[in-house]
């Protein structure tokens, strides 16, 4: 085992990094500790790339790793857990060492505690807070600026324990006005995934996704084509309903880009924990959250294709979409649509 001991900055811990990289010492084989900084300069410069002036004979190396990597690290090493400094070494060594397809990304637990971290960090210097003696934060009564989701989910849960932690999200300025968050509903085991848009008024109510116009829809059409909804995973790409009032009625607003990426680490979860044959898209907004802005529905719909996600990928139109036909031949029409392409996922099951 290697012991480091560093000075509690992010300078100190870059220099150390780096030369831990240069020798090609892993995260496991790293015992951190806090104490007077080294002095070493080596640093990880601000457009991303881990560099130092080399020593005699020795050649200048760079590792490239990405910017926002750099700008996170700069904000958890203002934390003060002391795990910070391994974690950071963990995820800067996969980095660096580990092919494009296995480098760690939003979802990935270690991510998701360095977010967590920097989150915290942010509402400490935006409050006020300080940590006492034992590390226990004390603030003043104040409602923190929403910062996403990732703060709130737990690295490695199950849906049961992710589906608990999401009802105290409070990443983005939808949760004030929602009546609760609507998660997602189906087995851990499903091999079939749909992702809609956000709740409805009347999920919103209920608390359950597809329970209201549309997912009346949904049902008949999967009805049709033979998938059995208790037998799938359904959700939605954000978890509390988005409207505006009128008199008494609560009208459906699209939620918009920032609420779609605020809420994004809660489906990754979702997703990661499934591990899904299958992913289905219902309309524009899950589609351009999973396949890209892009991504255009009408004109692509009903193909598959291979993410990251599932190995069939299929985007179709959202069964309110149908609701919204101009009349009955146009509501026919998209309803007709939508069952061609959930029986291609029927017939690939």
């Amino acid at each position: 085992m290697k012991q480091v001991t560093i000075g509690p900055t992010f300078e100190a811990w870059q220099s150390a990094a780096r030369a831990l990289l240069r020798d090609g010492v892993p995260p496991e084989d790293v015992v951190w500790s806090e104490g007077p900084d080294s002095g070493d300069r080596r640093s990880l410069t601000a457009h991303g790339t881990l560099s130092s002036a080399p020593g005699p004979g020795e050649a200048s190396p760079a590792v490239r790793v990405p910017r926002q990597f750099v700008d996170l690290a700069r904000q958890v090493a203002v934390h003060r857990d002391p795990a910070r400094w391994g974690l950071l070494y963990e995820v800067l060594w996969r980095l660096a060492r580990e092919s494009p397809d296995r480098r760690p990304g939003p979802s990935d637990p270690a991510m998701r505690r360095l977010h967590a971290m920097a989150a915290e960090a942010r509402r400490q210097a935006e409050t006020g807070a300080t940590p006492d003696l034992f590390g226990l934060t004390h603030a003043p009564e104040a409602t923190p600026a929403a910062q996403g989701a990732a703060p709130f989910v737990p690295a490695g849960a199950s849906l049961d324990d992710l589906r608990a932690a999401a009802r105290q999200c409070t990443g983005c300025d939808l949760h004030r006005a929602a009546t609760q968050t609507v998660f997602g509903l189906g087995p851990t085991d499903a091999r079939i995934v749909l992702v809609g848009e956000q709740p409805g008024d009347q999920e919103d109510l209920r608390g359950a996704p597809f329970v209201g116009p549309a997912g009346e829809v949904l049902d008949r059409a999967l009805a049709e084509v033979g998938l059995a909804r208790d037998r799938l995973y359904v959700t939605n790409a954000v978890k509390h309903f988005s409207f505006v009032e009128r008199g008494k009625r609560r009208i459906h607003q699209k939620p918009r880009a920032s609420e779609i990426m605020a809420c994004r680490p809660w489906l990754e979860a979702e997703l990661a924990v499934i591990g899904p044959d299958i992913l289905v898209c219902l309309g524009a907004t899950a589609s351009g959250a999973l396949l890209g802005p892009d991504f255009r529905l009408m004109r692509e719909r009903g193909r598959f294709v291979s993410t990251r996600w599932a190995p069939k990928t299929l985007a179709t139109i959202h069964p309110s979409a149908v609701l919204r036909g101009k009349d009955e031949a146009g509501q026919t029409r998209l309803y007709q649509m939508l069952v061609e392409d959930l029986r291609r996922v029927a017939e690939a099951r």
